[in-house]
């Protein structure tokens, strides 16, 4: 079973505003995200992420298509005993201490504890804030406030957690610590829905990503998927080549060199491999070969200039 199944899901706003009458927020979009796994959400502002993550969690109705949380339809209730959310630019009352706000969170969710909880101080503690849960918010920092926040989406034991830019405002050595804790969350059978900006944070966790833009799903697949370049290979040999001999190649072949790195382009598995004999004919050491990769976020500026034209 999906933990999250999205079927044709369509979000119309009406609005007087600029004449437009309505806007689409989201179109047609359609994803299954698997449980047990972490699932990275992508796009630029206005791209109907926050919309999609509001309708997952019942706070806006669609306008059609389907949406279901653990094989229950998002209208109902009861399904969100079963989820976490850390909210963007969350706020609690300056006057409750860390432990105060674990122990509220979880009995909204209906999620009886007290203050001398094991878990309390599991949670605290697993996000480095054991040492504080006496402490009132009001002395908490950006980064304080996000490890706390992602303590009360886990507090009641949730099996799918919505975390909405959770290394927003946290140090280098923090955001490496919240990786950690969402893999660890992970292995445990937990599914965890990230919206972040933060793409190279996306790249190093997330089993799936997608990508909105304009309402629409333009994007879907592992971060292998969406990084490799299909038709570029790049190859580093031992020894510059001659310059007849890059004349000659350059007759079947299209590529560029750099220094020792060839990249071969608009090419196949066949094709590598036949440019790579005629480099060994000739007596070229290759040392090292592999399909090109771009960064998450090339991929992403890359996919949004596509559209735009």
């Amino acid at each position: 079973m999906y933990a999250i199944e999205i079927t044709n899901l369509t979000k119309i706003y009406k609005t007087r505003a600029l004449n437009k009458g309505e806007i689409k927020a989201l179109e047609n979009v359609t994803l299954n995200i698997e449980k047990g796994t972490i699932f990275g959400l992508l796009g630029p502002n206005g791209a109907g992420k926050t919309t999609l993550v509001k309708v997952l969690l019942g706070i806006v109705s669609a306008t059609s298509g389907s949406a279901k949380l653990l094989g229950e339809n998002v209208k109902n209730y009861l399904v969100r005993k079963n989820v976490g959310y850390l909210p963007e630019n969350h706020k609690f009352p300056n006057y409750l201490t860390g432990e105060d706000v674990l122990m509220y969170y979880a009995k909204l969710s209906g999620y009886e504890i007290s203050k001398k909880s094991k878990e309390i101080e599991e949670y605290l503690q697993l996000v480095k804030m054991g040492k504080w849960r006496k402490t009132k918010i009001k002395k908490y920092s950006k980064g304080m406030m996000q490890r706390l926040g992602l303590a009360q989406a886990m507090i009641h034991n949730p099996e799918i957690i919505f975390l909405d830019e959770p290394t927003d405002g946290v140090d280098p050595i923090g955001r490496k610590e919240i990786r950690d804790i969402l893999i660890e969350l992970k292995n445990k059978g937990k599914t965890i829905f990230i919206n972040s900006h933060l793409l190279s944070e996306v790249e190093l966790v997330s089993d799936k990503v997608g990508m909105l833009n304009e309402g629409k799903l333009i994007k879907l697949g592992t971060v292998e998927e969406l990084t490799t370049s299909k038709e570029i290979f790049e190859i580093n040999i031992s020894e510059t080549l001659p310059d007849l001999v890059v004349k000659e190649l350059k007759t079947k072949y299209t590529f560029q060199i750099n220094n020792l790195k060839i990249s071969l382009e608009n090419a196949n598995t066949d094709k590598v491999n036949k440019f790579m004999d005629e480099l060994r004919k000739l007596g070229v050491t290759i040392t090292s070969f592999n399909q090109k990769k771009e960064s998450l976020e090339d991929m992403f500026i890359k996919s949004l200039t596509e559209t735009k034209n």
